[in-house]
């Protein structure tokens, strides 16, 4: 058995190794639909992300509850009464059991009929006086929301340009600091996608959380770029081995790590932050140990063709 083990491990390395070419293409398809999702949002929504009201504005409801209810039936029934509104429904626990409701919806708050409007629509249909209710409001004006919402991309934006501005003073080379560069965009374009197919709304936390992501998607691709270029024991390919070893520790970490988070919290907003982290790192995994491995392997193997001592 433990030969056996050995015997496929061989293979699998050596498939690795020989046809790390071929293998370029999964990660390369991934940006590709990706980025195809991404363009299809824009093109029939108008925008590239689904905002929650915390990035576009509108009224937030907040309703102490502890019986259980149908979310999905609920969010349905309101709905119906605002059909030109996006209404998102979420259930708030506390150790396991239900303790309230927020609802969520894109409408004016300055304007007193819709406002009474939506809280009619709840009262309705939990069946309950919201005139008597314990509630909480909170409304934000759309211009408020988009200044939340055109800040974070710039925010997200230089951070993004910083960490390429860094990566290339360290690296000094345009191919693989170009290779970390695609990489970290690479996992941040997956993990959106994902998050649209979920059809999950981004608030400011989630942006957080892709501000988050820059910096455990770089971790690995300089771990990885730093043992290739700057170390010279062994082949290419056993710097990469060692790199692969360090690094998928590291991922596989901050992966059970986000996971458990996932599994214990009751906070949306750390909901929202973790699943962002999940898929990131999901994707990073071939990103990193596939796509930068292999345009790192073409530049070295390109400049020892050459004769250039990297």
């Amino acid at each position: 058995m433990e030969e056996q083990k050995k015997s496929l491990k061989h293979r699998l390395l050596e498939f690795y190794d020989k046809k790390y070419k071929l293998l370029l293409i999964i990660p390369f398809i991934m940006l590709f639909l990706a980025i195809v999702q991404i363009g299809h949002q824009a093109y029939t929504t108008g925008e590239f992300i689904k905002k929650d009201v915390s990035l576009k504005g509108g009224v937030t409801v907040t309703i102490p509850f502890e019986n259980a209810i149908d979310s999905r039936q609920i969010e349905k029934e309101i709905s119906s009464q605002f059909p030109r509104n996006d209404i998102s429904v979420r259930i708030l626990r506390g150790t396991g059991a239900v303790v309230g409701m927020i609802v969520e919806a894109d409408i004016n708050g300055n304007d007193n009929a819709q406002v009474q409007g939506l809280l009619d629509a709840i009262g309705s249909s939990l069946k309950l006086d919201m005139s008597r209710a314990d509630y909480g409001i909170e409304i934000i004006g759309s211009s408020l929301g988009e200044s939340f919402f055109r800040e974070s991309l710039i925010a997200l934006a230089v951070a993004f340009l910083f960490m390429g501005i860094v990566i290339f003073i360290y690296f000094r080379t345009l191919v693989p600091s170009a290779a970390v560069i695609l990489a970290a965009f690479s996992d941040m374009a997956v993990a959106l996608a994902v998050i649209n197919l979920l059809d999950i709304r981004i608030g400011t936390a989630g942006v957080a959380a892709f501000l988050m992501l820059i910096g455990y998607s770089v971790d690995t691709d300089i771990l990885l770029t730093v043992r290739v270029l700057k170390r010279k024991e062994g082949t290419v390919m056993d710097r990469v081995i060692s790199s692969l070893k360090t690094g998928m520790t590291m991922t596989i970490t901050a992966i059970i790590s986000v996971i458990v988070a996932l599994l214990v919290t009751q906070s949306e907003v750390i909901r929202q932050i973790m699943l962002i982290l999940l898929i990131g790192l999901a994707a990073d995994i071939f990103n990193t140990w596939i796509q930068n491995v292999g345009l790192l392997r073409i530049y070295v193997e390109r400049k020892a063709k050459k004769g250039v001592t990297i």
